[in-house]
């Protein structure tokens, strides 16, 4: 774990330099590591706060640059993650019981997204928005809010 603490601090000191590209590659590097640990660590609390962080700071650097459809990814694939491991019943409980407790954060991380930058397609198939077709045919082939 502190090794992953190391790559995150030294990623964001690059992120607040402006140094975009050695941040990514660090941030990179952190979410590799923290996949690793997640459901391994015997610290399941840093374990999956240190996969939390990894994926929202390349989220934050995303937008940054200006990329808001990768930030989606980014908050989509670690609030994904948790929700899968709350549903998986070969996870000891004390690891889901944290996922849980982080899924809120990471669920209000994605509406604010939201309501900030818009949806995407990744996000609406993760929320459960439904599909324009889905819509039309709720009205009935009517134009509706």
């Amino acid at each position: 774990m502190e090794h992953w603490k190391h790559i995150i601090e030294a990623g964001n000191r690059c992120f607040r330099d402006g140094d975009w590209v050695q941040a990514r590659e660090l941030y990179l590097q952190a979410l590799a590591e923290a996949q690793v640990l997640f459901g391994r660590w015997h610290e399941h609390n840093m374990a999956v706060a240190a996969f939390v962080i990894s994926h929202h700071n390349l989220a934050d650097l995303h937008l940054t640059l200006g990329q808001p459809e990768e930030a989606a990814e980014n908050l989509c694939a670690s609030h994904e993650r948790l929700l899968q491991t709350l549903g998986d019943a070969q996870q000891p409980q004390a690891l889901r019981d944290i996922a849980m407790h982080h899924s809120r954060r990471t669920y209000i991380e994605l509406l604010q997204f939201i309501a900030e930058h818009g949806a995407f397609p990744r996000t609406d198939r993760l929320l459960g928005a439904p599909s324009r077709r889905q819509q039309h045919l709720a009205c009935n082939g009517r134009h509706c809010h």
